[in-house]
């Protein structure tokens, strides 16, 4: 499976990237949760909590494809996050990664998130995802699926998934975008933001 197989819409994106493998900088690992996000409100999938939702700009451009490509952000001026973008070309649409099963390269995972830290935990968060496959701000619009670049995405099989709502979001806070592998110890716990509306109030 190639990019084109992510040139679909977010909901069905997320879904085909569960279990595929990313690999780099020493690490190789299984992608376990997922949360799928849309893009402006003129867009098919109209999406508050994008970073997409008022439209391109310089920082977002790379949600707007083409797809396969990663979108990296830093949350709360602390934690990189990657997004894989998704859609079609000029169409906004992105899959963040949230949880990762380490497959290969514990050492050099352990040796960037800590010797202490349980391996179910390693990449489990989106920043602890980056921080312990080696991803970095500047990746930012790197093709996952060439062959030269530092971070690489495999699709494979496709598996059954668990759906619920997004963790942390205030805007379409009910929207059940986010999945993950049953069973994986990897797979973060739900929380809601505190701005969030009360449940059943929001998309």
């Amino acid at each position: 499976m190639s990019m084109r197989a992510l040139a679909v819409d977010p909901l069905t994106a997320a879904h085909r990237l569960l279990g595929a493998d990313l690999t780099g900088r020493g690490v190789s690992a299984m992608i376990v949760e997922v949360e799928a996000y849309g893009g402006p409100e003129d867009g098919p999938w109209p999406d508050a909590a994008a970073h997409s939702y008022r439209g391109p700009t310089p920082r977002n451009q790379v949600m707007f494809g083409p797809p396969g490509r990663l979108y990296t952000y830093r949350s709360h001026g602390i934690h990189v996050c990657a997004n894989v973008a998704c859609a079609t070309d000029g169409v906004a649409g992105a899959v963040l990664l949230r949880a990762a099963a380490i497959e290969a390269g514990l050492s050099t995972a352990h040796a960037r998130r800590g010797e202490s830290v349980p391996p179910a935990s390693l990449a489990r968060g989106p920043g602890n995802l980056c921080s312990a496959m080696g991803i970095l701000l500047e990746d930012n619009g790197i093709d996952l699926f060439d062959p030269a670049s530092p971070i690489q995405l495999t699709l494979g099989e496709r598996f059954d998934a668990e759906y619920g709502p997004r963790v942390g979001v205030s805007k379409a806070a009910d929207r059940p975008w986010r999945l993950w592998l049953a069973g994986r110890p990897e797979v973060s716990a739900y929380r809601r933001s505190p701005r969030a509306p009360t449940p059943g109030e929001s998309d």
